[in-house]
């Protein structure tokens, strides 16, 4: 008998079998990067200065631990990422909140965040270097200007769903506009806003390779560069899998956490 959910609109997976199909993918593509670098290097599909094998892959691990002190470098990017995150949202949120809730705020703000969307993240990169140098201040700020600029228009519209039936009651109570913004606005929308700190928080790791690459001074970037350039080509692939895997338990972390602050809604 073929299960209800197998190909109904909109069907929720039971959560053992949402794991096995996601876990098919990966499978795949494993399998078919074992097929596609077996045997010896000279008689591989891909050549092995393009891709190594899985198991050439694993069998650098050690290396990568000791000789180029991957955990290491994996703490200087997560203190980056970690600090420009606080700032982003430091200045973002309550900014987001205000023109959100006010209509002289979005007008006063509203020009120069439209704008600043605009802008490709990359070419912030050498208009931080040219305010703070080549330091850690240029990368936690340019990483701090590339997730606010994703996370202030997810704030703005968490405020603008929040249903005016909320406000007009309030109002009728006798709430100040304080009590109408911090009281109604911002719990009803805390959700959302939450689940714009998660996504916003993802970006991070996009454009945290394109700083440490660009001066390399520690960081997982910089060990991506120093692999492509001197090799081993196995700790490209390593680093790249270390940034998934670490992106992922957090944006885990970040469900679980928004399932504890608000169980009458469902974490996506």
């Amino acid at each position: 008998m073929i299960p209800n959910w197998l190909f109904s609109i909109r069907s929720r997976v039971p959560s053992r079998v949402a794991i096995l199909l996601g876990l098919l993918p990966i499978v795949a593509a494993i399998v078919l990067w074992w097929l596609l670098t077996r045997g010896i290097p000279e008689e591989r599909f891909i050549s092995y200065n393009i891709l190594p094998s899985p198991v050439e892959v694993i069998q650098s691990v050690p290396e990568l631990l000791t000789r180029r002190e991957l955990l290491h470098n994996l703490f200087v990017s997560l203190k980056r990422v970690g600090l420009g995150y606080l700032l982003a949202v430091g200045v973002t949120v309550p900014l987001g909140i205000f023109m959100g809730s006010f209509g002289t705020g979005r007008a006063v703000f509203a020009p120069s965040t439209t704008a600043s969307a605009y802008i490709p993240i990359a070419t912030l990169l050498p208009l931080t270097m040219s305010w703070f140098g080549t330091g850690e201040e240029q990368k936690v700020v340019f990483l701090a200007m590339a997730f606010g600029i994703y996370l202030l228009p997810m704030v703005i519209g968490a405020i603008d769903a929040v249903p005016d039936v909320y406000l007009k009651t309030a109002s009728t109570l006798g709430a100040s506009r304080f009590e109408l913004v911090f009281r109604v606005l911002v719990p009803v929308a805390m959700p959302a806003i939450w689940q714009g700190m998660r996504l916003a928080f993802g970006v991070g790791w996009t454009y945290l390779v394109l700083t440490e690459a660009v001066v390399m001074d520690g960081g997982l970037g910089t060990l991506i560069v120093m692999s492509q350039r001197r090799g081993p080509r196995e700790h490209i692939y390593l680093v790249i899998i270390l940034i998934t895997l670490v992106a992922w338990i957090a944006d885990i972390l970040w469900v679980q956490l928004g399932r504890l602050f608000f169980p009458y809604r469902r974490a996506r």
